[in-house]
């Protein structure tokens, strides 16, 4: 998975505005993993895929409807929306779990569009901290491991990962506003 930060990001949405083919590799090797996880919640494993290729399909087709000033992850993100709902509708055999169709159409499904462009956002900027911070934060937040837990597995003090955590952590937030300021003075909605 390649990891993206905010200007990245932005260069690849008016990239792929302009339908160049570049900018649609990177975006499917940054996003298609993270598209994957948002829409196996909902149509299961095995037609994601078929989701996450129809979304990158209709992304490319209508490449000339993103507007730059939105972001991009919003705007994939809600076309792999529409893709799920599209494939739920057509069970018309099968009974569909009335829950997470809720859940995913809920005020039009944006909240949860937001929470999964917001995670791809997040992790493009954990990736950019240093490696010895980056594997501190990822074992804490995505692992769901204890900081004893971390010092064992890395084979360093507990007052070490101490330490990488909150830096990490501090440094993580200067990435994201940095990022937030950079989008806010290009006028771009959050």
């Amino acid at each position: 998975m390649v990891h993206l930060d905010a200007a990245d990001a932005r260069a690849i949405g008016l990239r792929f505005a302009r339908q160049e083919e570049s900018a649609l590799e990177e975006a499917y090797a940054a996003y298609a993993p993270t598209v994957l996880s948002y829409v196996s919640r909902y149509v299961g494993r095995d037609e994601a895929e078929d989701v996450v290729q129809r979304t990158f399909l209709d992304a490319w087709r209508n490449a000339g409807r993103y507007d730059p000033g939105q972001r991009f992850t919003g705007w994939l993100f809600t076309i792999a929306h529409r893709r799920a709902i599209d494939t739920l509708r057509a069970r018309r055999h099968q009974v569909v779990d009335v829950e997470s169709l809720r859940e995913l159409s809920g005020e039009d499904g944006r909240d949860m569009v937001n929470r999964f462009a917001d995670a791809a956002d997040v992790r493009s900027a954990v990736a950019q901290l240093p490696e010895h911070e980056r594997v501190v934060v990822e074992m804490t937040y995505f692992e769901d491991l204890s900081q004893r837990e971390i010092a064992e597995r890395l084979d360093v003090p507990v007052g070490t990962v101490k330490a990488r955590a909150s830096r990490g952590t501090r440094r993580l937030g200067e990435i994201i506003r940095a990022a937030e300021q950079t989008t806010n003075e290009k006028g771009e909605p959050r």
